[in-house]
């Protein structure tokens, strides 16, 4: 059976978001989501969830062979998803988090996740590639543009937070493969204490 790994890959010091998917076949079911913080809890997750066929997407630029500017691919991203404001930030090794980044994605090769492009398409085996939420999300949700949530007051924040969630749980299931959503966390109250990572 595939299994399906996602990591959104956390600022240092801020928690990751970590899903993990298995395929029955005709659709994928949703069997862990959580939020960690220390590099060793992510990487400790990995050992106990991955399986020898098991495809990790992280939400993070982990191949950064540029030392300033951008990367191709990021300029690729901004030519096909620019109108959406779905661009990438740009990474580069003069950026502080590029030791971070990649260092997971070395992490992962330790222990035999393959980059994607040595992926043969339907193969099987260990892999690892580099995932754009925003751009998928346009992309899944015939988007006209990307639904902001990380901006603005924390009203804002939240209206696109609860409109990217009912998405999820309306859209998801009747795509092809489908991956029915049981639920979701809800969405904190505003002074609500933030839940604690696991």
């Amino acid at each position: 059976m595939a299994r399906f790994l996602g990591i959104d890959f956390g600022w240092e010091g801020k928690p990751s978001g970590l899903a993990a998917l298995d395929w029955t076949g005709t659709s994928l079911r949703l069997i862990d989501l959580r939020l960690l913080t220390v590099m060793p809890d992510i990487l400790n997750w990995v050992d106990s969830m991955g399986t020898e066929d098991t495809v990790i997407g992280i939400d993070a630029p982990i191949v950064i062979p540029n030392a300033s500017g951008m990367r191709e691919v990021d300029k690729l991203a901004h030519v096909k998803y620019g109108r959406y404001h779905a661009g990438c930030y740009p990474a580069s090794r003069e950026r502080s988090y590029w030791r971070r980044t990649t260092g997971l994605s070395r992490e992962l090769r330790n222990r035999g996740f393959q980059h994607g492009d040595q992926m043969p398409a339907r193969s099987t085996g260990r892999f690892q590639i580099e995932v754009h939420p925003h751009a998928a999300s346009v992309h899944l949700h015939g988007l006209d543009r990307i639904v902001k949530y990380k901006r603005g007051t924390l009203a804002i924040r939240r209206a696109g937070l609860a409109r990217l969630r009912t998405l999820m749980l309306e859209r998801l299931p009747r795509l092809i493969p489908s991956l029915p959503i049981p639920g979701l966390p809800d969405i904190p109250e505003a002074g609500a204490s933030k839940p604690r990572p696991t």
